[in-house]
């Protein structure tokens, strides 16, 4: 009878290697089930990055609005004619403008004298 009882047992052990360790074992289940989750979130993360994007070159596309919006913020960039005006903070560094200055105004002489060479 104690035979039986530990045939038995060492049987159930083999029952049970491959529910536990074997190739579908709950374990690797489990951790698929992991990774399954982490690639959803990371496939969510990029499809929202990737309408954000295309949303970004349909108003390329479109309008000449988010051109200049491009041109004032990223390259610094001001309009012909336009006063360009940076309040800083204590701790803030000045923008690097990318548009050329206009070239200074000719000083205004209320003699207006005609210089002869």
């Amino acid at each position: 009878m104690r035979l039986i009882t530990i045939a038995l047992a060492a049987l159930l052990i083999l029952i049970q290697y491959p529910l536990w360790l074997g190739k579908g074992s709950w374990l690797l289940v489990a951790d698929m089930r992991d990774q399954v989750e982490a690639t959803r979130l990371k496939t969510e993360q990029l499809k929202a990055r990737n309408a954000m994007l295309e949303s970004e070159v349909r108003d390329l596309r479109d309008g000449l609005g988010a051109v200049e919006e491009r041109a004032r913020f990223d390259l610094g960039m001001i309009k012909q004619n336009e006063i360009f005006v940076q309040v800083l903070r204590k701790d803030e560094q000045p923008a690097v403008s990318m548009t050329v200055p206009p070239p200074p105004p000719e000083p205004k002489n209320k003699d207006k004298q005609k210089v002869t060479h």
